[in-house]
């Protein structure tokens, strides 16, 4: 799925980090094709996660370092900004960001996620990455 093209008016910032949320959910479809499912999943968040900060640096929102996907939603809404991101698709980016990274225990149903959980992922992270950049414009 190709993404239409970033405002020119929009902060050099903020292209940036929407330019590396397309990179990583690219990556992930890549590294799903070469059933590489660990790091495809793990790019998979980090869209998300860089999608969501994009808007905090076009709205000039302050935040913190954080990978918490409920945590910056939660301080997305402080500042209304609605991102249609439900409780448990935040729980589940939440729970892959470390046992994709590192080999520790997990809250997925298995440790070791499938081909289905990765297609799901990736439609989520295209989904939210679309809808930041209608917010955005």
């Amino acid at each position: 799925m190709k993404f239409p093209a970033v405002k020119l008016f929009m902060q050099e910032e903020t292209k940036n980090w929407l330019l590396y949320s397309e990179e990583n959910l690219e990556a992930a479809k890549i590294l799903l094709g070469s059933k590489l499912l660990n790091p495809c999943l793990q790019s998979v968040q980090q869209s998300v996660e860089k999608a969501l900060k994009s808007i905090f640096i076009e709205k000039t929102i302050p935040f913190k370092k954080t990978h918490n996907i409920m945590e910056l939603k939660t301080i997305l809404e402080k500042n209304a900004v609605q991102i249609n991101l439900s409780e448990d698709e935040c729980d589940f980016l939440d729970s892959i960001y470390l046992p994709t990274k590192y080999p520790i225990g997990s809250a997925l149903p298995s440790f070791y996620p499938d081909e289905k959980i990765c297609k799901d992922s990736i439609l989520l992270a295209e989904r939210i990455l679309t809808e930041v950049k209608s917010l955005i414009r």
